[in-house]
C-alpha cells in the first residue's frame, strides 16, 4: 500500500541502495542533531494521529522515544537495549517507533490538531527525563478530546535495563496496562 510513510521509506532506502527493511544488523547512526538513530525508526511527517493510525493498520502500536543530545542513557538504550536481537526484533514486529528530540525545533502536529515544536510538545506532555518512551492507544479515535494525561497508555521514564525494557514493550503490546501496573506485570513474570 502506498502512503506517505512508505513513500519516505522507499525514497530513503533507494538512495542508500537498500531494500525497505535496510540491513539486518545495522548499528545506530549519530545524526546531525546529536541523537543516535536506529535504521528501523519510522520516517514521519510528525502528525501523531496519523502515525497512530498507520501503526494500527499495520497491526502495530506507536511508541514515541524522547531523547536529548549527549544523554548517556539514550546512548545506552541504543547500544545495549536495541542491540539485543530479541529486543529489536520484538519492537520492530510490534511497534512503530518515532524518535523526538526533547529540545528539538521540528514542528509536530499533536492528536488534538495543534502544531508545536518538539520542545513545546515535550513540555505539554510533561516529558522531563531522557530517554522517555510514550506509548499511545491502538487508535487515535477520541484522543483529540481527552486531557493530555489520558492520551497515553503507558510511559517508561529514564533508562530501563534490557529485560525490563523488553517487558515494558510486552506490557503495552499485551494490553496488561488495562488490568494493572507495570510493576505488577514484572512481579507476575518472575
Amino acid at each position: 500500500m502506498l502512503n506517505r510513510r512508505t513513500l519516505l521509506i522507499g525514497a530513503g532506502a533507494a538512495s542508500c541502495g537498500l531494500g525497505a527493511s535496510g540491513p539486518a544488523a545495522a548499528a545506530p547512526v549519530l545524526g546531525e542533531d546529536g541523537l543516535y538513530h536506529q535504521p528501523w525508526f519510522i520516517e514521519s511527517f510528525l502528525e501523531l494521529g496519523d502515525d497512530i493510525e498507520t501503526a494500527r493498520k499495520a497491526g502495530k502500536r506507536l511508541a514515541v522515544i524522547w531523547e536529548l543530545k549527549g544523554c548517556p542513557y539514550c546512548k545506552e538504550t541504543h547500544f545495549v537495549n536495541f542491540a539485543r536481537p530479541d529486543i529489536a526484533a520484538y519492537i520492530k514486529a510490534n511497534f512503530d517507533v518515532l524518535q523526538l528530540n526533547m529540545i528539538g525545533a521540528r514542528m509536530v502536529t499533536d492528536v488534538d490538531g495543534t502544531q508545536i515544536s518538539e520542545k513545546a510538545l515535550a513540555g505539554k506532555y510533561g516529558v522531563r527525563f531522557s530517554p522517555t518512551v510514550q506509548f499511545f492507544p491502538e487508535s487515535a479515535a477520541g484522543l483529540r478530546d481527552k486531557p493530555v494525561k489520558e492520551r497515553e497508555v503507558a510511559r517508561a521514564t529514564g533508562y530501563l535495563r534490557p529485560d525490563d525494557f523488553l517487558a515494558m514493550f510486552r506490557f503495552v503490546r499485551e494490553r496488561a496496562y488495562v488490568g494493572g501496573s507495570f510493576r505488577d506485570f514484572l512481579r507476575a513474570a518472575h
